[in-house]
C-alpha cells in the first residue's frame, strides 16, 4: 500500500468538475495538491455507465457541455485536455427543440438566421436577433462578472462595460435580470416560438418560467447554444473524467478516492488541513472545499469557526426541486411524427412556460407532475458510438419532482412510500407515454429503461442535498451577490486559508468549472504578485 502523503500546498475536497479544475490549475502553476472524493471514482455528477443493456454507455447524470467549452475554464484547460484525449462531438445544425401536448413544435439552429425563420411574425425575428447582437456586443464585460468575484473591484470593468448605454442601458439590464423567463418572452416578443423553446431550458439553470432572473437567463441559454451548440464528450462524459485523471497523474496530483473528510482542521482563525478517513493532512496555502453551506458550516468546520450570523445563515440555505434520470435502451431510432425531431439531439416535451410553470408548481408543492417537463436527450445522433450499430438510446432528465412526494397531481399513483421502485417505475411509465405520444413506434422499440430517483442522487453526492442537483436554490436571492450566503457572497470564507467551490457558490450550477477556475487564479495570482511585490 503507498503511503499517503501528510502534507500538501493545497488539499481539495470533492472531485466534481470544479475540484478538478482547481486542481489543474493550481498544478499547472507548480502547487502541490492533494483532490479527494467520497466515492470510489471522480466525477461527481459526470460518469458514464452500461446501465441498460451491453453496448449501451450512457451518461448517468449530466451529459451536455455548452458551458465548459464557452468557459474560462475551458479557455485554461482545454489544450492541455485535449492532450490527454478529451473529444467532443458537436452540430452545426439544428440543435433544440420543443414539443408540445398538441404537436407543435418549435426548433432552433446553430445559425440564428435559420431560427429566426421559424418565427411566425416579422417583428419576433427582429427581437431576437436585436437581443442576440446586444449580448454579443457585452460578451467581454457579462463573461467578466461571471468569472469574478462579485464582492470585489474585480467587477467594476465589466459593469462600466455594462453601463456604458447610460441610465437607460442600465434599466434594461436591469429590468431584464429582474424579469422571470415568462414575463420577459410576453414582453419582448409577440408570438410563441421564444417562449416555447427556451421556457423549459430555464430548468436547466435550476430556476422555473416564474422565477426572477429567468429573463435575463433565457437569453443567455439562446446565446450559448447558438454560440457554442450542445458538445458531447466522444465516448460519454467519462471521457473527460479520463482525460482529467491523466492530466492530474502527469501533473503529480495526488488523487484519493473513497476517501471521507470528516472535518477540516482550524488553527487560530486558519483552515490548516483536513481530517479524512481518521487521518491528518495538512495543508500549507489553502483548503478548497466544494461542498454545500450546510456541509462546511455545520458539519466540517468546529463550531466556533465562524460567527453565529454565518452558520444562522448556513442552517436556513434552501434547497430546490429534486431531479430524476430515467435511461432507455431502443432497438433502433425513434421515428418522431415531426421528422425534424428525428435529428435533433435534444429535445424539450412541454408547452412552454405554461405546462412548465404548472409542472414546477406542483413538484413545489411535494406532488407528482401531471405532466412533467421531459428532456430527451439523443446523444447518439452525434456520437454512434455509445449505441450497437442501428441502435439508438435516450437520456431523460426530469426536473420537476419532489424528494419526498407527499401526493400524485393526476391521483394515479400511491407515494405513500416515498420513491420506491415500484412508484420509480410508475412515474417514469407516465414519462414514456408523454414521449410515445409524439413517436408512435417508442413501444416496439423500446429494450430496457434504467431509472434514477431523487434518493439515489442524493446518495451518490452529497452535495445534492433531497435529491437537488443543483447545489442549492437558484432563486435571485440565492444567487449572484448572495450565493453562497449574504454574509458570505464569495469564495474565500470567513475562515483565513479555506475557499468554497462547487454549484453552491458563483457563478452557480453547471459543468462550468467557474468557481474551480475562478479560484484557482485568485489563489496563483495573488501568490505570483506577492513574489513580484518581495522581488522590488
Amino acid at each position: 500500500m503507498t503511503d499517503i502523503t501528510t502534507e500538501a500546498d493545497a488539499i481539495i475536497v470533492g472531485s466534481g468538475v470544479n475540484g478538478l479544475v482547481a486542481a489543474a490549475e493550481l498544478a499547472l502553476a507548480g502547487w502541490s495538491v492533494q483532490l479527494l472524493e467520497r466515492n470510489a471514482e471522480i466525477g461527481g455528477f459526470i460518469a458514464t455507465e452500461e446501465r441498460t443493456l451491453p453496448g449501451y454507455r450512457h451518461d448517468t447524470y449530466s451529459s451536455w457541455h455548452p458551458l465548459f467549452v464557452s468557459g474560462a475554464a475551458y479557455a485554461s484547460l482545454g489544450p492541455h485536455l485535449h492532450e490527454h484525449g478529451l473529444e467532443f462531438r458537436n452540430t452545426e445544425e439544428w440543435v433544440t427543440a420543443s414539443v408540445a401536448d398538441d404537436g407543435r413544435v418549435t426548433i432552433a439552429h446553430r445559425d440564428p438566421e435559420r431560427t429566426v425563420m421559424e418565427f411566425a411574425d416579422p417583428a419576433d425575428r427582429t427581437a431576437y436577433l436585436a437581443m442576440l447582437a446586444r449580448l454579443a456586443a457585452n460578451a467581454a464585460p457579462i463573461g467578466g462578472l461571471m468569472n469574478a468575484e462579485l464582492r470585489s473591484p474585480s467587477t467594476l470593468r465589466p459593469l462600466a462595460g455594462l453601463i456604458r448605454g447610460g441610465r437607460r442601458g442600465t434599466e434594461d439590464w436591469l429590468r431584464m435580470a429582474l424579469s422571470s423567463g415568462r414575463g420577459f418572452a410576453r414582453r419582448e416578443f409577440r408570438g410563441h416560438e421564444v417562449d416555447h423553446l427556451y421556457a423549459p431550458w430555464l430548468l436547466h439553470a435550476g430556476l422555473s418560467p416564474d422565477h426572477a432572473s429567468g429573463g435575463l437567463m433565457m437569453a443567455l441559454l439562446a446565446a450559448t447554444l447558438h454560440g457554442a451548440g450542445l458538445p458531447v464528450v466522444a465516448g460519454g462524459s467519462g471521457g473527460l473524467l479520463t482525460a482529467f485523471e491523466s492530466l492530474l497523474h502527469s501533473l503529480g496530483v495526488e488523487v484519493r478516492t473513497s476517501t471521507s473528510v470528516e472535518r477540516i482542521l482550524v488553527d487560530h482563525g486558519r483552515a490548516i488541513g483536513v481530517v479524512a478517513n481518521g487521518h491528518a493532512t495538512y495543508a500549507r496555502r489553502a483548503v478548497l472545499a466544494s461542498v454545500t453551506p450546510t456541509a462546511l458550516y455545520d458539519k466540517l468546520l468546529p463550531p466556533d469557526a465562524v460567527s453565529s450570523t454565518i452558520r444562522s445563515e448556513a442552517a436556513t440555505f434552501r434547497y430546490g426541486r429534486a431531479e430524476m434520470q430515467v435511461h432507455v435502451a431502443l432497438s433502433a431510432p425513434l421515428d418522431w411524427t415531426d421528422t425534424r425531431l428525428r435529428n435533433i439531439p435534444l429535445i424539450h416535451i412541454s408547452d412552454g412556460s405554461d405546462s412548465t410553470g404548472i409542472a414546477c408548481a406542483e413538484a413545489e408543492a411535494g406532488l407528482l407532475p401531471r405532466r412533467p417537463t421531459v428532456v430527451v436527450g439523443q446523444q447518439y445522433l452525434l456520437d454512434p458510438s455509445r449505441v450497437p450499430d442501428g441502435a439508438a438510446a435516450l437520456w431523460l432528465q426530469l426536473q420537476e419532482v419532489p424528494f419526498a412526494p407527499v401526493g400524485d397531481a393526476a391521483g394515479a399513483l400511491d407515494t405513500t412510500h416515498g420513491w420506491t421502485p415500484a412508484l420509480a417505475r410508475s412515474f417514469a411509465d407516465r414519462v414514456l407515454a408523454r414521449i410515445a405520444t409524439h413517436a408512435p413506434d417508442f413501444p416496439r422499440k423500446l429494450l430496457a429503461v434504467d431509472v434514477i430517483t431523487p434518493a439515489d442522487l442524493a446518495a451518490h453526492n452529497p452535495n445534492a442535498v433531497t435529491g437537488d442537483p443543483y447545489g442549492g436554490s437558484c432563486e435571485l436571492d440565492q444567487s449572484y451577490l448572495w450565493r453562497p450566503l449574504p454574509s458570505a457572497g464569495r469564495h474565500e470564507t470567513p475562515v483565513s486559508g479555506l475557499w468554497q467551490i462547487g454549484a453552491s457558490t458563483h457563478p452557480g450550477p453547471g459543468l462550468s468549472g467557474g468557481s474551480g477556475h475562478l479560484v484557482a487564479r485568485t489563489l496563483t495570482r495573488n501568490r505570483k504578485l506577492r513574489r513580484l511585490f518581495r522581488t522590488r
